[in-house]
């Protein structure tokens, strides 16, 4: 489980990811508490080897608009020289079956096109695509086209 005091090696992780201009249009320029206040408080997760922390997963709310607290919205993320492992695969499967017992009734991602590994994880883990999304956003000042995933809770009929 995730902690605060955990909060650096997630935030330089985080980075990493933003860096590569296929993972997030987020910025990690954001504090602990600030962090901590945006994503759900149950459903995080981090992937350690040797006491090192080389991924992090965690839940969003979708919407702060409406209510939509049956609804959350997925990051994963892997150390660069830890990819390829299965890591991102465990987090994400970590995540659905925390999300499941919680009741959570469906998982969204927004994957970038190019980000084909992420899509395959996502894939493998019982997530569909459900829509294209045309210059959703910039990364590193590129507009990108992300598709839209989700996964609906198995547990609830």
């Amino acid at each position: 489980m995730m902690r605060s005091r955990d909060w650096d090696e997630i935030r330089a992780i985080y980075q990493e990811g933003i860096e590569t201009g296929t993972a997030s249009f987020r910025t990690p320029e954001i504090s602990w508490k600030d962090w901590d206040a945006s994503h759900l408080k149950t459903c995080r997760f981090v992937a350690c080897q040797d006491k090192e922390i080389v991924g992090w997963s965690a839940l969003l709310p979708v919407s702060a608009n409406f209510d939509t607290g049956g609804v959350g919205e997925i990051e994963v993320y892997v150390k660069q020289g830890h990819k390829g492992q299965g890591i991102g695969s465990l987090l994400l499967d970590a995540l659905v079956k925390e999300s499941e017992k919680k009741g959570i009734w469906m998982l969204q991602a927004g994957i970038f096109l190019q980000n084909s590994a992420i899509l395959k994880i996502h894939e493998k883990a019982g997530f569909r695509v459900v829509g294209y999304m045309e210059k959703i956003g910039k990364a590193k000042g590129v507009w990108q086209d992300n598709l839209l995933m989700e996964r609906r809770n198995k547990l609830i009929a």
